[in-house]
């Protein structure tokens, strides 16, 4: 670097630079070109010529990407979690865009033959998933983990058309990136949106309604009714069945000051339910079961409403550790076969991962790597090595031919 020149900046919040990007994002596709791309023939390795005028239009934003992956500085996204329930996170669903940006961008790269524009959108893309989960709430950890699966999708449908040094290159870098946010670790801002948010508000209904309780109690009502929504199926629909307002009041000995301390009790449960949320998989489903037993007995009406989401969202977790890691063991069978593949620990499982080539329609495409998670729908991942007719690479339908 010459005299007076200066270096890029790295000192320079990555949401700033984030935030610069969504508003340099292009028009978006036609909705033809979305549809196709999710057809069989818009899953071939070989994109329509006209894509060849959409993915530079995304040429600025991305560059932006990058520069906020190579930052040093905290991503700080300015989120005041003591909004409560009402706070904004109007960054989730343009992150996602970009994920979907990449997807494109990375396959037309490819396939002419720009390798390193392919590795640097992916790593600038993992960064961004990594740094959308500062702040610690549990919704942007989800999206963190959706665009990172977006990503080894990417990685395992493009396998054998990546060189060796770039793959060595994107299992490295997805390593060293930005640390990743954890389940566990939404805990603390999940409680200030939520319980710390009710709580003030309790003490603001007793403060504007001073010697007349029922009427702070009425106000109370009203705000719940907004805050909880109660399914009537799905996964929380047991929980939801035996939750009331009128229950709620009851425990509560019919006071505000008692519904605050049903709220502060819950302080206990949290610390219970973090300290599962670190436990390795092995350790996890039963005492996450027991747990939940417990807390369904729980004199406080308000626990059970906190267990669901919070077990979906580490089944998430674990799955995603397990394709973060199946990257790296494909990787170093690509480099070095078994011995390279023996060399990676599954997650969660008690050694590697389990291998076996795939063969779709008479012809070995690659090979498919499976994991001792208990979820049958997304435990393997199949890397394609060979063009050829497009099937599924995970999912429920891992290895089925597309329609």
């Amino acid at each position: 670097m010459g005299a007076g020149e200066e270096a890029p900046r790295t000192d320079i919040n990555p949401a700033l630079l984030y935030y610069q990007a969504f508003l340099l994002a292009p028009e978006p596709m036609s909705r033809a070109d979305m549809e196709y791309l999710g057809t069989k023939d818009g899953h071939r390795w070989k994109l329509p010529e006209r894509f060849g005028t959409i993915v530079p239009g995304y040429d600025n934003q991305f560059k932006l990407v990058r520069v906020a992956a190579r930052s040093t500085a905290p991503c700080d996204w300015g989120l005041d979690t003591g909004e409560g329930p009402a706070t904004l996170l109007p960054h989730m669903a343009r992150v996602k865009a970009v994920a979907q940006a990449t997807v494109v961008r990375v396959r037309w790269e490819l396939q002419h033959g720009l390798q390193a524009e392919a590795r640097d959108d992916l790593l600038g893309t993992v960064a961004m998933a990594r740094n959308v989960s500062r702040g610690g709430v549990l919704i942007s950890t989800l999206v963190q983990i959706a665009t990172e699966a977006i990503a080894c999708d990417i990685v395992a449908e493009n396998f054998g058309r990546f060189s060796a040094e770039t793959l060595k290159q994107l299992a490295d870098g997805f390593e060293a990136g930005p640390p990743r946010g954890t389940v566990a670790g939404c805990i603390p801002a999940e409680k200030t949106m939520c319980l710390d948010w009710f709580a003030r508000k309790i003490r603001e209904m007793q403060a504007a309604n001073p010697g007349d309780d029922a009427k702070a109690m009425k106000a109370l009502g009203e705000l719940f009714d907004l805050m909880v929504v109660e399914p009537k199926t799905g996964p929380d629909a047991n929980s939801a069945q035996t939750f009331s307002w009128e229950r709620l009041v009851k425990a509560a000995g019919g006071t505000s000051q008692g519904v605050l301390k049903l709220i502060r009790d819950l302080d206990t449960t949290a610390q219970e339910l973090k300290a599962i949320l670190t436990l390795p998989y092995a350790d996890f489903e039963s005492r996450a079961n027991a747990f939940s037993a417990e807390i369904q007995k729980s004199p406080n009406p308000l626990a059970p409403l906190m267990v669901p989401s919070w077990e979906r969202a580490r089944s998430r977790e674990f799955r995603i550790q397990v394709y973060l890691a199946m990257i790296r063991a494909a990787v170093e069978y690509k480099l070095h076969g078994d011995s390279g593949l023996q060399g990676v620990a599954d997650p969660c499982g008690q050694g590697p991962f389990v291998l076996r080539r795939f063969v779709f329609q008479g012809v070995d495409r690659g090979f498919q790597l499976t994991s001792a998670l208990n979820a049958p729908d997304s435990r393997s991942l199949i890397f394609v090595e060979k063009e050829g007719e497009p099937f599924h690479v995970d999912g429920p339908r891992v290895g089925q031919a597309f329609e």
